[in-house]
């Protein structure tokens, strides 16, 4: 099965997370798309942000080790990696996406389209109609983890 690379990134502020109306899938869905050629994952995450937010922003990092020398460097290290499953649609068959899980904050920009959800509010959602079940399980994940850590926790990256 063909296998294709893309990035996600969810973004949080104050206590909410984002998500904008994806026409094509007819859901609320976290900001992300595939990755360019020569694009790494954190690059993909900063461009499919702002092309569908207009929002720049600064990711959250939960670093093990950061490396940084003339013949290599970090990059920022996502939250989550998943293999997803994707269904045939129109001419496209089945595939697969791996997936590299961001979060970030908004650090910039004008907000374009897409709007702020509390997680009760994302909860409320009807899986497979409104939000793909998904979207639903990592954004209360990320409650989970973000509630229990301080805010020293984390570093702005």
């Amino acid at each position: 099965m063909k296998r294709q690379f893309v990035s996600t990134c969810y973004l949080i502020h104050e206590g909410k997370f984002f998500l904008h109306f994806h026409k094509k899938h007819g859901r609320w869905l976290p900001p992300g798309g595939h990755l360019e050629e020569n694009e790494t994952p954190p690059e993909a995450a900063r461009r499919e942000v702002f092309e569908e937010t207009g929002l720049e922003i600064a990711f959250i990092s939960q670093e093990n080790l950061w490396y940084d020398d003339w013949n290599g460097c970090s990059i920022e290290r996502p939250f989550a990696c998943l293999l997803e499953q994707i269904p045939a649609q129109g001419e496209e068959p089945a595939h697969e996406h791996i997936d590299f899980i961001f979060v970030a904050e908004p650090a910039g920009g004008n907000l374009t389209q897409g709007k702020w959800f509390s997680l009760d509010e994302v909860l409320a959602f009807k899986p497979h109609e409104e939000v793909f079940f998904d979207t639903q399980l990592m954004i209360q994940k990320l409650a989970d983890q973000l509630k229990g850590l301080s805010a020293n926790s984390f570093q702005k990256g």
